[in-house]
């Protein structure tokens, strides 16, 4: 499905969303939005605008971004006149200019390009007055569906991801047990703020992993400088297998609960949504620890049912508690057929 489009014109009714390639039905799904253009493994989609879409709410948005014009056939020799002239009088100013492509191998053939066109066009912007250091004003996303489409846009630095494309990328530790680490990794920088990191993730704080082998989540939390329990039954790898923050408890996820509360819960097991989350819901409703990370496993279809019935569940069961908590869920660009949750009981 493709919309209609003209020559630089206006879009003053309709988003862009970024996504995962391959999710973005499932993004349009739960935006309850009619769908302008989407198509099967872009990593991208336009909606019509509906108000008050909330990032943080959105599980498979990477990116939310007010579409403000479009060109649809940009010529190859001089782009920065036209792009120059496409770009709205309004916002006046922005403060930051992200120039993006497509997260699939296509869009990545466009690096060399964006690289190069990037200084020249923010030299121009500059020029004219548009660009400057307030963070609270929109940024200006320049992008190229392909090298002779462009789609201009403009994000609310409080309502959108803070990193370009909406990808949070984080370099691999060569000393952790496995790549899964960059999943918990990403999860703490997306859920928390500055100030709860600074609250909640302290030395000596207690931590339990279930389903922790290798070990790549309970490595992390060591280095946050944890003391971390590891249920499983497999093996640990590498460094945690003989540290000495790291106690390894050979029992059944599902059946294994800590003497004393815990800080931090996290669970990356393989196995239906719905059980995982009630497990993660029962250690809460228990007392048993006020802070989950944890993964969801999606099947291949009604991926959002099944997510939103997860989720549906830990409400009802801290709802029938009378606690009040954050409940967030997001597909991280670590994630893969999956999404990440985070679960914090706010005690008043």
């Amino acid at each position: 499905m493709r919309a209609m489009s003209t020559q630089n014109s206006t879009k003053s009714h309709q988003w862009l969303l970024y996504c995962r390639p391959g999710f973005e039905r499932d993004c349009l799904q739960e935006t309850l939005a009619v769908p302008l253009e989407i198509n099967a493994n872009s990593g991208f989609l336009i909606i019509q605008n509906k108000p008050r879409l909330h990032y943080d709410k959105l599980t498979f948005t990477r990116q939310l971004i007010t579409l403000l014009a479009e060109i649809s056939e940009l010529p190859d020799r001089d782009r920065l006149t036209p792009l120059l002239a496409a770009i709205p009088d309004t916002p006046a100013q922005f403060s930051a200019l992200w120039l993006e492509t497509p997260d699939t191998n296509d869009g990545k053939t466009l690096s060399g390009f964006i690289k190069r066109f990037q200084p020249l066009l923010e030299e121009k912007l500059r020029a004219r007055g548009r660009m400057t250091k307030d963070p609270h004003l929109p940024r200006l996303h320049i992008f190229f569906p392909d090298k002779n489409r462009v789609l201009i846009g403009a994000s609310d630095p409080r309502n959108s991801a803070t990193s370009a494309m909406g990808i949070l990328r984080m370099k691999m530790p060569y000393e952790a047990p496995s790549r899964s680490v960059l999943k918990l990794a990403e999860a703490f920088e997306t859920f928390l703020s500055k100030d709860e990191k600074f609250r909640w993730i302290r030395h000596g704080m207690r931590a339990v992993d279930l389903g922790a082998a290798p070990g790549g989540w309970t490595w992390h939390l060591v280095r946050l400088g944890m003391q971390v329990e590891a249920v499983d039954n497999g093996p640990l790898k590498g460094v945690v297998a003989e540290h000495p923050s790291v106690k390894h408890q050979r029992q059944d996820g599902f059946r294994y609960r800590p003497k004393h509360a815990v800080d931090w819960l996290v669970c990356d097991m393989i196995e239906q949504p719905r059980r995982v989350a009630a497990l993660v819901a029962d250690w809460v409703a228990s007392g048993s620890t006020n802070r989950a990370i944890f993964n969801l496993k999606l099947p291949m279809k009604k991926r959002l049912e099944a997510l939103n019935d997860a989720l549906a569940s830990i409400r009802a069961v801290l709802d029938k508690k009378g606690f009040k908590y954050r409940l967030q869920s997001k597909q991280l660009y670590h994630d893969r057929e999956e999404v990440t949750v985070f679960l914090a009981r706010i005690k008043l």
